[in-house]
């Protein structure tokens, strides 16, 4: 016979295991699961008594509540810490992966990984025009961008601090090339001047970006004239004319160089036109597939991070369900030893209480995912992007985040109600008769 620690140790095992496959399943797997389960209860005798049961417990919730929603609050605080964090991973990457498409190229220097180690020469940019590919104007002219980013500080909304912008100076056919980037009010800057169009995520995030007020940058006065929207990492930008930007900061070299090409087929003729050039040791890759390679360590640290937390936040909230449940069992223990002794076997009594848990966890983690969509969905924030300037997004609550969320209730309420099932399946049925 099997001692009770050595039956404790395999039970944490098996919860453990469990748990793993559980936070893995894919909705199917989670309704299957549940169908299953429905059926047992529905079709079968243990399954009847351990409904039976289970009303018993639930009915008596109402006199419970203040225990019961240690639970429901508990879990709640997990799902919806949980939730915002992942969320805020999930904005940022969404925010770099639709700026660019497959039909826009970027080009930097040659082992290069972002535009702040890249350096351009001007005489590389007429040769890069030349090449098979690229996409012209009415006119002719091969559409294509230079670019230099330059980082300014600018002060924060929020309080007023310093924080990095991104300056970018773009090229001529700038707004040919980047087709999404459209003003929204005021209008472009002209050429050779020293005039700013403003992202709008900027200008919710930095204090004077408002049209017609004037900037100290570079010891030179700067004036806002426009502000433009594009629905991507640009939002957070500052643009203004390449060369003005050049000559202010004294920059003789271009970093990028944004092509429009003539389609997918077109990109792969620029790419393979980019490789074949030995005057030219540049890189190219789809805007697209750039920004999201930019997103990528930045929103697996937020997801790790919201992880780990709610993880945290997870065990607190499973000793709350513990102490809960327990005490419930301990209250109970005359109850369900007067059904044990008229025919409840122990797998009803355990099942009984285990719903009994995750109807409470089940409550948790919908309150909880409904607190993290009201109020963190659409919330917008910055963050230092790759090139060590802020990048506005928003956090993105989506489905897939809130199942997850509503898996991590559900198994918080599984391993919170399991051990006090456990106790009251083996409870002693003469010694609880005897219990006042």
């Amino acid at each position: 016979m099997k001692s009770p620690r050595l039956w404790n140790l395999l039970s944490i095992v098996a919860l453990v295991v469990g748990l793993a496959v559980w936070v893995l399943l894919p909705w199917y797997g989670v309704l299957a699961i549940a169908v299953a389960i429905a059926l047992w209860l529905v079709l079968t005798r243990g399954g009847r008594l351990a409904l039976a049961a289970a009303r018993i417990g639930i009915s008596s919730l109402p006199q419970r509540w203040g225990a019961s929603s240690v639970i429901v609050v508990g879990i709640a605080g997990v799902v919806g810490v949980l939730v915002a964090m992942l969320a805020m991973g999930e904005g940022f990457k969404a925010t770099l992966n639709s700026t660019g498409d497959e039909t826009s190229a970027i080009v930097l220097r040659g082992g290069s990984q972002a535009e702040t180690n890249s350096v351009i020469t001007r005489d590389q940019v007429p040769l890069i025009g030349t090449l098979a590919g690229i996409a012209r104007d009415a006119q002719g002219r091969p559409l294509l961008s230079p670019e230099l980013s330059q980082v300014v500080n600018l002060p924060s909304k929020a309080d007023g601090t310093d924080v990095n912008a991104q300056f970018r100076g773009v090229g001529e056919l700038a707004w040919a090339v980047h087709d999404k980037v459209q003003v929204i009010e005021g209008r472009k800057f002209a050429p050779g001047l020293r005039e700013i169009v403003v992202g709008q995520g900027a200008r919710s995030q930095f204090r004077g970006l408002e049209v017609g007020k004037t900037l100290n940058l570079g010891n030179q006065q700067w004036t806002v004239v426009g502000v433009f929207a594009s629905g991507d990492a640009h939002d957070s930008e500052l643009w203004t004319d390449g060369e003005t930007l050049a000559s202010t900061y004294n920059r003789g070299a271009y970093q990028s160089i944004t092509v429009r090409t003539d389609g997918t087929a077109g990109f792969t003729a620029f790419k393979t036109a980019m490789d074949a050039d030995q005057r030219l040791k540049l890189d190219v890759s789809t805007t697209r597939a750039y920004y999201g390679k930019q997103s990528g360590q930045l929103a697996t640290l937020i997801n790790v991070l919201g992880t780990v937390i709610g993880a945290i936040m997870a065990v607190g909230a499973v000793f709350g369900a513990l102490n809960t449940m327990y005490a419930a069992v301990a209250g109970r223990a005359r109850e369900i030893a007067t059904m044990r002794a008229i025919g409840f076997r122990g797998l009803p009594v355990v099942v009984a209480v285990m719903l009994e848990t995750m109807l409470l966890a089940l409550l948790g983690g919908l309150l909880g995912g409904l607190l993290a969509w009201s109020i963190f969905n659409g919330y917008s924030v910055s963050t230092l992007g790759s090139n060590f300037s802020q990048v506005v997004f928003q956090f993105k609550v989506s489905p897939e985040l809130l199942w997850n969320g509503l898996k991590w209730a559900l198994g918080i309420g599984l391993v919170g109600g399991l051990f006090p099932a456990l106790r009251a399946a083996r409870l002693p049925v003469t010694a609880a008769l005897r219990a006042t």
